[in-house]
């Protein structure tokens, strides 16, 4: 199969999706939207970024760190690894600064 062909059969299987997920319909998917979605999700499900430079065939680890972008949800598990145990009033007073919420919310 050619890199056409495989081009070609997801975007017949993305219109016949949307028949059932109206929310792809009009999205541009194609393989490699596939290639980042899988690598994204194994990064967020903790597999190491060198494995999955492996397994997407880079060779240079700057190429594979285009998918290291993390979502709210995991920089949420790892705020949480930080937090001091029984140090609730300790958590409250970087909580009640609204310049460094501002910020943290940015990230």
């Amino acid at each position: 199969m050619t890199r056409s062909g495989i081009h070609a059969l997801v975007k017949r299987c993305a219109i016949r999706a949307a028949a059932n997920a109206p929310s792809l319909a009009g999205k541009n998917v194609h393989p490699h939207v596939i290639r980042h979605t899988t690598a994204s999700l194994l990064l967020q499900a903790g597999v190491d970024i060198n494995t999955i430079r492996g397994w997407l065939g880079h060779v240079s680890l700057e190429t594979t760190n285009i998918y290291a972008e993390i979502n709210l949800e995991t920089k949420a598990r790892a705020l949480a690894t930080c937090e001091v145990e029984g140090g609730a009033e300790g958590q409250k007073q970087w909580r009640d600064q609204p310049d460094l919420m501002t910020f943290l919310r940015t990230l």
